[in-house]
């Protein structure tokens, strides 16, 4: 129901604000306006994108918990879709979204809200040796001491 609504007033939202502003400063300004913020979020979405990557492979290779870095880039991905659709209000809180302080600010609220029950990660071996090792198979032919293995080529795993 939410959603609805949302789908809704947004659009209502950007007519009024359309008729509004153009009405101030004329068709063509407000039209300007439009593919100037347009422009603008995108060159800052490419900066703040690649900054969002690089945290989000950072944590990653820190073996860090990633979610606040996704969720990071994923306010800078929605907020290229906001500022790539016309209108005023949409260009408001996409500029919001790339700000890091009121993204900080969303995903403490959202934290709040959220509550984890548990996270495991389990790490399963293709065949499990009874001790708790894995299983390596391989061939292999007992050779006495002081006795040359036959056919013996280096396998690049040895050292002679």
């Amino acid at each position: 129901m939410y959603l609805f609504l949302l789908f809704l007033a947004v659009p209502m939202i950007e007519i009024a604000l359309f008729i509004q502003v153009g009405g101030i400063i004329g068709l063509w300004p407000t039209l300007a306006v439009v593919v100037l913020t347009a422009l603008i979020g995108t060159a800052m979405i490419r900066s703040q994108g690649v900054m969002a990557l690089n945290n989000i492979k950072r944590s990653m290779e820190d073996m860090r918990d990633p979610s606040e870095p996704l969720a990071h880039g994923a306010m800078i991905l929605f907020s290229g879709a906001l500022l790539l659709t016309p209108g005023f209000f949409t260009d408001t809180v996409g500029f919001l979204l790339l700000i890091p302080g009121f993204r900080n600010a969303v995903i403490s609220y959202v934290r709040k809200r959220v509550s984890v029950q548990s996270h495991t990660i389990h790490a399963r071996t293709q065949n499990p040796a009874p001790g708790g090792g894995s299983v390596i198979e391989g061939e292999y032919r007992h050779v006495n001491p002081g006795e040359e293995p036959e056919n013996r080529g280096d396998s690049g795993w040895t050292r002679h």
